[in-house]
């Protein structure tokens, strides 16, 4: 394809696949981190937005002229709104006040509208979740709108079959492990079972809030970390995805947010963190010879304007005071 018909969809994917080098586990097992900050949005959401949206082209769900509707926490309708804007669609997006002022700063500046559901206290919930939902449906009742309906759509996976395959092509297939944290689940059920089609001995780890680890069985709770979550089982969720379960605390997250920034000069938010946590947990009992994958889920650009990064600046300015 010449530059002239090129445009920037098509420089999404293609991601690098990076060692990391100082926070590893200790009996020398390889994390290796999928750096889904390189696409155009600075997410790797912009592959399933592609994705489904393509898909309704392709089969008349969405036409010349109908628009684009989605509840997101953020990342999903940043890449709907890119998405979207190349191709012509308007887009109306239900989202929160819970969620990164950024990420609903760049969804405007990309023309979307948003419809903003109220949250409490700031925190990610199931009532929240299900609420944006009953919003967007309202919305998808417009004729000529198409709901994207991301954690219903299983348009999504292709993109992640993508993903997969890039992957092992990077690892030459050796890779034993596959962590990622799980939002509508998409991510980890398409690489997953990508990846098992070539192997079916790799480990996959699901990772969610020890706040609330619904999967693994735990009650329902509000948590902050970005993307993840939803506080109940989602559709796309399937029980033979995961090998085994990683819970991890918002807390932790963002401290491992900080320490990817500081040792390893990688500015990812706070479900990136999540998932090295995890990583290093599975690489304590794979051993020194493994490989594990994980994901670099975003850009910590996104989440300038929240408390993992106003605690640090509060703590700066108190040094300099």
């Amino acid at each position: 394809m010449n530059g002239s018909t090129r445009t920037i969809l098509d420089e999404i994917g293609d991601t690098t696949l990076l060692a990391l080098r100082n926070i590893v586990p200790e009996n020398g097992c390889r994390i290796l981190l999928k750096l889904e900050s390189e696409n155009p949005t600075g997410s790797m959401k912009d592959r399933m937005a592609l994705a489904m949206v393509e898909a309704a082209e392709a089969d008349g769900r969405l036409r010349v002229g109908g628009s684009v509707v989605e509840y997101t926490g953020g990342s999903t309708g940043v890449s709907l709104s890119l998405v979207c804007a190349v191709k012509g669609y308007p887009v109306h997006i239900v989202t929160s006040d819970a969620f990164a002022r950024e990420k609903l700063d760049h969804m405007e500046f990309m023309g979307a509208k948003l419809e903003i559901v109220p949250s409490d206290g700031g925190g990610m919930t199931e009532k929240l979740t299900r609420d944006m939902i009953e919003a967007a449906a309202v919305l998808a009742r417009k004729p000529g709108s198409f709901w994207t309906d991301q954690l219903n759509n299983t348009d999504a996976l292709a993109a992640y079959h993508r993903m997969a395959e890039e992957i092992w092509a990077q690892t030459d297939g050796k890779i034993d492990g596959f962590v990622q944290s799980v939002g509508t689940a998409g991510s980890i059920r398409g690489v997953g079972e990508s990846l098992r089609r070539h192997n079916e001995q790799i480990q996959v780890v699901a990772v969610e809030p020890s706040e609330s680890a619904v999967l693994s069985g735990g009650p329902t709770g509000a948590h902050k970390i970005d993307g993840i979550g939803a506080g109940f089982v989602v559709p796309l969720w399937r029980d033979d995805i995961a090998d085994q379960f990683e819970q991890v605390s918002t807390a932790a997250s963002v401290a491992m947010a900080i320490r990817l920034a500081r040792e390893e000069g990688l500015f990812a938010g706070t479900s990136t963190g999540a998932n090295v946590i995890a990583a290093l947990n599975l690489g304590e009992q794979l051993g020194p010879e493994g490989t594990i994958v994980t994901i670099m889920c975003d850009t910590g650009i996104k989440y300038l304007s929240t408390a993992m990064f106003q605690a640090h600046t509060s703590s700066r300015d108190s040094h300099d005071g």
